[in-house]
């Protein structure tokens, strides 16, 4: 491709009478504008005919300068096409990353400009496009080129610690050079022009113990064994300088905070030789008794220490672990000390480094010694048992007052004074045992049953008489043994159901027994037929041996039609002493099985209902008998009902009134019902009332009042009750229910209410009424003629 674009441009020299200008490639953009002057035509005979190209682009290479502050636009450069003649045909545009805005363009001189000062480290170049048009035709006489202006740099930037501040640490004791952090400041300039980028670092503070590498900003240690028990925080201040640390160069600056991490390099030391301590005797076992500490000026882990006893005088008795906290030996109790045998105890202990560093060796060894004394104090003591618990045995038919054990306590100090006994009441709340205060042994109080309670557990108390206050407790468990008592009986009541074709031998059921004393550890119960049954001819028992027994038929084939249940008395026994027993009766039903031994029915019905009725059916037979019985008593009932209905009750007294809605009625005044009460019991006193069935305007003369003593005779009361009603002459047409009746409900006379009379009595024929039986012959009397002739004739006179 080379050769054929050089062949092209020496043949276009030779043509163009030695004219040169600058030439595009032949590329397919150049291509593509019509005209002759680009286009290669051919000649006839086929050779190409080269013509010149009269159009090119001339500009120089485009850079601006950042931060630009001058009055005047910034020039960039000029655009210039070989077809301009400089007459104004031509003209220029200029497109793409800030035209207009940023770049302006001379429409006649190609000159570009920069109308605003720009920042590289906003945009380091713009992409723009230019475009030479004639200026008559409008039309593109240059293809459109695209072309970059650089923005050129300067040192407007100082390097910073985006990082910062910075937090480092390095062990104590390292030596000089040890590597601490290193750290790194950026520069925003470009750092392929020039210096303006190229840092350098400095330490501004921190000498003589640190340093800085200028280049690579590595922090080291400048000198050896720093101790962080000396010193352990450092600030440390570095600067970055750009254009190589030279001067005019921008610089930023950064702390670094150092510390100095613990290594163990430091012994523990005890703080004094020697360590006093007083302990009272009275101190229990365990107990922390004093407290001796060793210094380590390390810190963490590097601080531990580990406490000892030098074997010696102290070793078996007090006992020393490490607080890990407070770096503290914690001296404790191992055994109960004792002043009458021991007044003082001497001891070494040892407080050694457990992490010891191997580089710090040559320091000597890492561990210290201090020497414990302790003295133990008098102490008065309470008593001491000789026992630590008691257990004590006794029969459940122990007599009371039988004495069952004794306890034993004395006084270990020097007084040696007498000690007196009690048992606790909270223990012992039922009292069912004594103590003898003086000796300590313990007797029974009340009879003892093992089945209720089993075992007690007491607490017996032992005090000083020279101080009572000082007292002890000692527990004491009292097991009640079993006395053999109980007759052993059945575990439970026992019914099993046989076949009807059981075999001979074939364990129908096994049993078994309980007691209610305590049984022992080997088999007890001991199963037989009683006396009495001994020869019965259809089972037989066999005892197992272990507190169970079998029940065997002793014949063949059973027929619970013949018979249906059996009962057969099992004897069980003990084998205590005195050996108890009882007598068990155990039920055996025969019931119906298949050939399988699957058992098919075990009831009574099964021998009152024909062979094959199955127990569905006999459930659809009750359910029907069930029902007729419940039709039964719904019919009965309803039959009383109506009974009832047609007798009179007492809430349906004939004293309720009877309405009429005939226009002569009284409305609502006939709703005013009667009392009857007064005919119910005679002996209660009628209130005097005005009838109000009487038309308003009309005045009536109030009642008389009728006093009905006790036992007076019924006839009398109701005669005066008919004079008055008969002789009322403000009595209305109206209906109205006047009761006379006294005989109570479900009458055979049933109404006497006037409703159905006559308006007079001349005109009424009582002599009925002797038809009605005795019962009625009283009042047959009161209405016969002569009565109703004398009362008229009384009436008359009057």
């Amino acid at each position: 491709m080379l050769t054929v674009n050089c062949l092209s441009l020496f043949l276009w020299i030779l043509l163009d009478e030695g004219l040169l200008t600058p030439l595009e490639s032949l590329s397919p953009r150049s291509s593509a504008h019509t005209g002759s002057d680009n286009i290669i035509e051919l000649s006839g005979d086929g050779i190409p005919k080269l013509q010149r190209v009269r159009r090119g682009w001339i500009w120089n290479q485009f850079f601006v300068l950042e931060e630009y502050m001058g009055s005047e636009p910034q020039y960039v450069g000029k655009l210039h096409s070989d077809l301009d003649n400089g007459d104004g045909s031509v003209t220029y545009t200029l497109l793409g990353q800030g035209a207009g805005s940023i770049f302006t363009i001379d429409e006649i001189t190609g000159d570009i400009h920069a109308i605003k000062s720009l920042d590289r480290e906003e945009k380091s170049y713009y992409v723009l496009r230019a475009q030479a048009v004639d200026t008559e035709t409008g039309r593109p006489v240059e293809p459109e080129s695209e072309f970059i202006i650089k923005v050129q740099d300067i040192n407007d930037n100082e390097p910073k610690f985006l990082d910062g501040p910075y937090v480092a640490d390095v062990p104590e004791m390292s030596p000089a050079g040890s590597f601490v952090v290193q750290i790194t400041a950026t520069d925003a300039d470009d750092p392929t022009y020039g210096n303006s980028a190229r840092v350098v670092y400095s330490i501004l503070q921190g000498q003589p113990y640190f340093s800085v590498d200028p280049k690579t900003g590595v922090i080291r240690t400048a000198l050896a064994n720093m101790d962080r028990e000396v010193k352990e925080e450092y600030q440390v201040i570095i600067q970055a300088k750009d254009m190589g640390g030279q001067m005019g160069g921008l610089a930023g600056t950064t702390m670094v905070n150092i510390t100095l991490t613990d290594v163990n390099d430091n012994p523990p030391r005890f703080a004094k030789n020697v360590f006093h301590l007083k302990v009272p005797e009275s101190t229990t076992v365990a107990s922390e008794i004093g407290r001796i500490k060793a210094n380590d000026a390390d810190i963490g882990k590097n601080a531990d220490i580990d406490y000892s006893i030098v074997p010696g005088d102290g070793l078996n008795v007090f006992g020393i672990i490490s607080n890990k906290t407070t770096q503290e030996g914690i001296i404790s109790l191992k055994k109960p000390l004792d002043y009458e045998n021991k007044k003082s105890y001497i001891f070494k202990v040892d407080a050694v480094d457990p992490h010891p560093d191997e580089h710090f060796q040559s320091m000597g060894p890492f561990k210290d010694t201090a020497t414990v004394k302790i003295t133990v104090l008098d102490v008065d003591e309470p008593p001491i048992f000789s026992r630590p618990f008691y257990i004590m045995d006794v029969y459940e038919d122990t007599n009371v007052g039988s004495i069952i054990g004794a306890v034993t306590a004395q006084d270990s100090d020097v007084s040696n004074s007498p000690v007196r006994y009690s048992i606790d009441e909270n223990t012992d709340q039922e009292r069912y045992f004594t103590i003898d205060e003086i000796d300590g042994t313990i007797a029974t109080n009340d009879a003892l049953d093992r089945e209720d309670i089993s075992q007690y557990n007491i607490s017996v108390v032992a005090r000083k008489v020279s101080n009572p206050d000082l007292v002890s407790k000692v527990p004491v468990t009292i097991q009640v043994l079993d006395v053999n008592e109980y007759a052993p009986e059945f575990s439970v009541p026992y019914e099993t159901m046989m076949c009807e074709n059981a075999k001979t031998g074939q364990i129908i059921m096994t049993i078994s027994a309980e007691d209610k004393d305590m049984p022992p550890t080997t088999p007890q119960f001991h199963f037989r037929l009683s006396p009495e049954a001994a020869t019965n001819p259809n089972f037989t028992i066999h005892d197992n041996g272990n507190n169970t027994a079998g029940i065997l038929p002793k014949r063949n084939g059973y027929s619970r039609r013949q018979l249906e249940l059996y009962f057969l008395p099992v004897v069980v026994s003990d084998s205590g002493y005195p050996v108890q027993s009882s007598t068990n009766t155990l039920t055996i039903r025969v019931c119906g099985c298949d050939v399988d031994g699957t058992i098919l029915s075990c009831n009574v019905e099964a021998i009152f209902l024909p062979v094959g009725l199955s127990t569905e059916a006999l459930i659809a037979i009750l359910l029907c008998i069930i029902i007729l019985l419940v039709i039964v008593v719904l019919f009965v009932a309803l039959r009383r009902q109506r009974k009832k209905e047609i007798c009179m009750t007492s809430k349906e007294d004939i004293r309720d009134n009877v309405i009429s809605y005939d226009d002569e009625g009284g409305g609502e005044e006939d709703t005013q019902a009667f009392d009857i009460s007064t005919l119910r019991k005679p002996d209660l006193i009628e209130d005097v009332q005005l009838r109000r069935d009487v038309k308003p305007e009309s005045h009536h003369p109030q009642r008389q009042t009728i006093i009905i003593q006790n036992h007076t005779d019924i006839r009398d009361f109701i005669d005066q009750r008919v004079q008055e009603n008969d002789a009322d002459p403000s009595a209305p047409p109206y209906d109205s229910l006047v009761t006379y009746a006294y005989e109570g409900n479900c009458s055979i006379a049933e109404s006497l209410s006037s409703l159905d009379s006559v308006p007079t009595d001349t005109d009424q024929d009582y002599d009925y009424l002797t038809n009605w039986g005795p019962r009625f012959k009283k009042l047959a009397d009161l209405y016969s003629p002569e009565k109703t002739n004398s009362q008229q004739s009384n009436t008359e006179r009057q």
